[in-house]
């Protein structure tokens, strides 16, 4: 049985027979019941008529047509005492029933929603701007929300019940999903997207929101050229893939790229670009392809530069590994709270590659890797900001030895309540001028004075 006959089965027992009465004098819920019974009709003759698979989803524009088609027809065989208002209204929620993503569709198609949270189906939050709010977006009930999880993995393969309960996904835009259902979601199905912008944020972009400032920018992209490797660290949502989307916009255009992503977010502009994602197990458990086998592989695909969305295991290991051995310039991100966190984070990622090795080496290895971090935060007032540039200058006996060249320094709140700051020099030079000044890249003297 296909979405929209189960789509329409749900939409029946949800109401009773009957053909609609005028809604003159009549009250709130009794529109409501009226909307429901047309919406079941337009349903049935949408299922009759459209066919929507696999070879036709990319002539969306086409299918939404003919159900605004059929939508109209029936409306003026039925309830032709709608205003033109109500019309819209319903044929909108039927396009967003059988192409788009229910009633969840609106908040994915505003422009100042970062993030989609489903808490079940009578709680729907956003976050606005930094700022988490409820939305009065709600569904009918659990088999709703099925229904719009079956629409976001069906296309890309995956599956999702009580035996396999989670699953990451993303939308066509390439928005990241993440789903739990019943058992382990006890609130009902829960659905969290991580909104992916059409058009990707450039470096004028984050001086304009503050996340960073044009000096550092600068600094940044000399680095890039300069081929060192950068670790970008933060927490959930503090903005670490836009930032890392940002700095890989900095590699020239003659390299080649490869890119490695458990969900493909990122965009890179340039032309020689070989992005690989991970595969989850087939249905047997097998099948899998992690993080790990992709940079393992991606070492014999001759790359210039190695872009791992996230490091959060063993794969930390053959990342450090690709960064000694001549892979210079590789760019990746990691969960961790400072720089001197993602530090320890690493050595613990390392041991989980089960390799025994000496705390020491781990430490060495390191230290001769990663040559800056950048350490993102989302601050109180919901602002994402670069808060430390920090140098990683080496060991001093058994301590990896850190040097900050830039800070954030909070000043106070202006008069929305924000957080006001600015990301300034310490007065210290990073050790590695002389490797800058080697490739070409050319910094403002002052660029580092307090």
């Amino acid at each position: 049985m296909g979405l929209l006959e189960r789509l329409a089965m749900d939409k029946q027992d949800d109401v009773k027979p009957g053909k609609p009465v005028s809604i003159h004098g009549q009250k709130d819920d009794s529109r409501e019941d009226i909307y429901k019974d047309l919406k079941v009709r337009i349903f049935d003759k949408v299922v009759e008529e459209v066919t929507i698979s696999q070879e036709n989803e990319d002539n969306m524009q086409i299918i939404e047509d003919e159900i605004r088609k059929i939508a109209n027809e029936v409306i003026e065989t039925e309830a032709k005492y709608l205003t033109r208002n109500e019309r819209n209204i319903i044929t909108r929620d039927i396009i967003n029933e059988t192409i788009g993503f229910g009633p969840i569709t609106p908040l994915l198609s505003d422009p100042d929603i970062n993030e989609v949270m489903v808490n079940g189906p009578n709680q729907v939050y956003v976050e606005r701007q930094g700022r988490l709010e409820l939305s009065d977006t709600t569904f009918k009930d659990n088999n709703h929300i099925f229904h719009i999880i079956e629409r976001i993995v069906a296309p890309l393969g995956r599956r999702i019940d009580e035996s396999s309960p989670m699953v990451d996904a993303r939308l066509p835009n390439g928005s990241r999903v993440n789903i739990i259902i019943p058992p382990l979601a006890l609130n009902g199905p829960t659905i969290t997207i991580r909104k992916f912008s059409d058009n990707p944020y450039t470096v004028n972009d984050l001086i304009r929101f503050g996340t960073l400032t044009a000096e550092v920018a600068q600094f940044l992209k000399a680095c890039v050229e300069a081929r060192l490797n950068i670790i970008v660290s933060g927490g959930t949502g503090s903005g670490k893939t836009t930032t890392l989307n940002v700095i890989s916009s900095f590699i020239p255009s003659d390299e080649r790229i490869v890119t490695i992503e458990d969900a493909a977010e990122l965009q890179l502009k340039q032309d020689h670009v070989v992005r690989l994602e991970t595969r989850p197990p087939n249905v047997e458990g097998k099948g899998a392809v992690s993080i790990r086998d992709l940079v393992r592989n991606s070492l014999r695909m001759r790359p210039d530069r190695i872009v791992v969305g996230e490091v959060r295991s063993g794969e930390a290991l053959d990342m450090l590994q690709a960064m000694n051995t001549g892979h210079d310039g590789s760019l990746t991100t990691a969960h961790a709270n400072s720089p001197r966190d993602i530090l320890s984070r690493l050595e613990t990622m390392v041991l989980m590659s089960g390799m025994e090795l000496p705390v020491r080496a781990i430490r060495e290895q390191i230290s001769s890797a990663i040559d800056l971090i950048v350490q993102q935060t989302r601050l109180k007032d919901g602002t994402r900001r670069i808060t430390y540039i920090t140098e990683v200058s080496g060991m001093e006996g058994e301590v990896i030895t850190l040097q900050d060249i830039f800070v954030y320094k909070e000043e106070g709140l202006d008069n929305t309540g924000g957080i006001k700051g600015r990301l300034v020099p310490t007065g210290l030079k990073p050790g590695f001028m002389d490797k800058l000044a080697k490739t070409g890249v050319v910094l403002p003297t002052d660029l580092f004075t307090v």
